[in-house]
């Protein structure tokens, strides 16, 4: 810290040195911000270990209604779910209707993956984290190896996130007359209610899998179909907490599913159909 205050202290250009200042306050900001989620999360493990308020009080030397300001102070503890600073979404791209790969022709994202950006960047606003989103071009080349990442794109359009999909062994994506999602474990097959009966249901993929740098992980978010992929994101606005608690930041997947309204495309209801499956020990 002192290097770092030296460092902009030494900047010769008055407005090269505000600058400089506004980042590395910026930087420091967003520390403490993550070190009150820290504070808060350290004090609820001590509450739910089975001390009294009293007792933490006595270790932190601060007394007892400090330890209960302290422990609703800052965000809430699954906030690091995500991530500790800004949130990068990429969206899964596909070609603009009517143009061949020969005339230079953008990505366009679908309507339900823009609303799902949007639930997602109201769901971390709440936890102090900012959020963007990029679209990842239809050759489906995105870059997994980022901190703070999140990836709602199905493996049909992106070859590096099928790649990494076939490192889950007790989940995966598979194809015959129509996609479904099957657990290894158990032999079930998961079929979209849309493909079957044309009900307004469907399944979706939730997981945190593995940077292909080997240096951390990301989250993963993909639909049967790309309504499924809110089904998802619906969970995690009404269950993050409790999902939080039981995988923290380690690898893992599962199976959300959802019913949603066939006018609105709103998402009425998200429920786990599998276990959390540990990628790790």
């Amino acid at each position: 810290m002192h290097d770092d205050m030296k460092r902009v202290a030494e900047i010769a250009v008055p407005v090269e040195r505000a600058k400089a200042a506004i980042d590395l306050m910026a930087t420091y900001q967003g520390w403490v911000l993550e070190l009150s989620r820290m504070r808060r999360e350290a004090i609820e493990e001590a509450q739910a270990s089975g001390m009294t308020q009293a007792e933490i009080a006595s270790h932190l030397g601060v007394s007892r209604g400090r330890v209960g300001q302290l422990a609703s102070a800052g965000p809430p503890p699954e906030r690091a779910f995500f991530g500790t600073d800004l949130v990068t979404v990429s969206l899964g791209g596909k070609l603009e209707a009517g143009k061949g790969p020969d005339e230079n022709p953008s990505a366009v994202v679908v309507r339900e993956d823009l609303d799902n950006f949007e639930h997602l960047r109201k769901l971390l606003g709440g936890m102090k984290l900012e959020s963007q989103y990029e679209v990842i071009p239809p050759t489906g080349i995105v870059n997994l190896n980022r901190e703070n990442h999140v990836v709602i794109c199905g493996p049909r359009l992106s070859p590096i996130v099928a790649q990494v999909l076939e490192g889950d062994h007790n989940l995966r994506f598979e194809k015959d007359h129509a996609w479904h999602l099957l657990d290894q474990k158990t032999g079930e097959t998961y079929r979209s209610p849309m493909d079957e009966d044309g009900s307004a249901g469907d399944f979706g993929y939730l997981g945190r899998l593995p940077r292909l740098d080997g240096r951390g992980t990301f989250l993963y978010i993909a639909g049967i179909h790309a309504i499924g992929a809110n089904g998802v994101v619906h969970y995690l606005e009404h269950h993050l907490a409790d999902l939080y608690r039981e995988v923290r930041t380690r690898r893992f997947s599962t199976l959300i599913s959802c019913r949603f309204d066939p006018e609105t495309r709103e998402v009425l209801e998200s429920r786990r159909v599998t276990p959390l499956y540990r990628h790790e020990s």
